[in-house]
């Protein structure tokens, strides 16, 4: 027995060794039949990008210079902040040049409002049909984020100016976390189907279900190169809940699922190993065959947080230096705007700032 015991301490430290070298594991990386390969490292960077939205302080956002925006994703160019004040929603778009892409971030809800969201959407019902889309059902209030919101428009618009400032050949990335996934879904099919992109491709963190098995047929079709990334047991994935025994009433995720399960020796977790799931989007040996329990894997992806940095739901503040950038629309709702790519330098430390605390 002790010759086991000294057996599993020594196979305990050669985890924890491969897990300083590498940090993760992905168990399969290649797709058998044709469907786009899951890319770690992107993940690592979208997942930084999608923090950044969080960040209150426009002004930093804007430039660049926020403490969330380096990492992987220095060097990138802001073309549009979007502040829906009646809504509560934060969105951004931007060019990455490495990655030859534009970026589409949306905001998720903040933690500090997240119980009482997550109690609601146990009961959440399909209440709208997709349109042009038969049979295809989907969640009222995650589609009207998106569509029905000074978002979408405003996010088109800088998509156009990007494609026009940058190149046209730019693929588009969309990511989000929590809600923000679910717009970050509703904003990618919106391109392919009523704009005519073709090189779209999403990857979300904590996503809910949005529609039923016919529209993740749909959406599947139309929208291949997606990814939803769940970390061990975030309770957001899990809800609007899926019931097995009804599969074409009941809210059905739709694929690919990459799902993050921690792997930890007395309760210190040493890695993630991610494993690409199967093409149905409710692949029972993933994310489905654990409980969603836990909100605090929901805040935290790859080690980054999903969250904002203060308490307050919708706080933002903008620098005075932004004036030039900025408009706000009848209903009070917040733009700051890039037209051509920025060649100054923006100075953001002034003391001077408008601190919006209501919204």
């Amino acid at each position: 027995m002790g010759q086991q015991k000294r057996w599993l301490f020594l196979l305990a430290i050669f985890a924890c060794l491969l897990s300083f070298s590498s940090g993760s594991r992905v168990l399969k990386l290649k797709s058998d039949d044709g469907r786009p390969v899951y890319n770690h490292t992107l993940a690592i960077t979208l997942v930084e990008y999608t923090s950044a939205v969080y960040m209150s302080d426009l002004s930093e956002l804007f430039t660049w210079t926020c403490e969330r925006c380096n990492g992987l994703t220095k060097g990138f160019e802001v073309i549009e902040i979007i502040v829906d004040v009646e809504h509560c929603l934060q969105a951004y778009v931007g060019v990455a040049k490495d990655l030859n892409a534009i970026i589409i971030a949306f905001r998720g809800t903040q933690e500090h409002s997240i119980q009482n969201w997550v109690s609601d959407l146990f009961w959440k019902q399909l209440d709208l049909n997709y349109p042009d889309m038969p049979d295809a059902m989907v969640h009222h209030g995650f589609y009207s984020a998106y569509h029905n919101t000074t978002v979408r428009p405003a996010v088109l618009e800088a998509v156009k100016r990007a494609k026009k400032s940058y190149g046209a050949s730019l693929n588009i990335m969309v990511t989000g976390h929590s809600m923000g996934g679910a717009m970050a879904s509703f904003c990618a099919l919106d391109l392919v189907v009523n704009e005519g992109e073709e090189n779209v491709q999403v990857m979300t963190f904590g996503q809910p279900r949005v529609g039923n098995a016919a529209f993740a047929s749909y959406y599947s079709l139309l929208v291949p190169n997606t990814f939803r990334i769940i970390h061990d047991h975030d309770i957001v994935p899990h809800l609007p809940p899926y019931y097995h025994l009804f599969p074409q009433k009941t809210y059905h995720h739709f694929p690919t699922e990459v799902w993050v399960a921690d792997l930890s020796i007395l309760n210190i977790v040493l890695f993630g190993v991610e494993k690409v799931c199967d093409n149905t989007g409710e692949d029972p040996t993933c994310s489905r065959s654990v409980m969603g329990t836990s909100i605090s894997d929901h805040l935290t992806y790859f080690g980054v947080e999903l969250m904002g940095e203060t308490w307050r739901q919708c706080n933002i503040v903008v620098g005075r230096e932004m004036e030039s950038y900025r408009r706000k629309d009848s209903k009070g709702n917040i733009f700051l705007s890039r037209t051509v790519p920025s060649m100054e330098v923006i100075e953001t430390k002034s003391p001077s700032k408008t601190r919006i605390s209501s919204l």
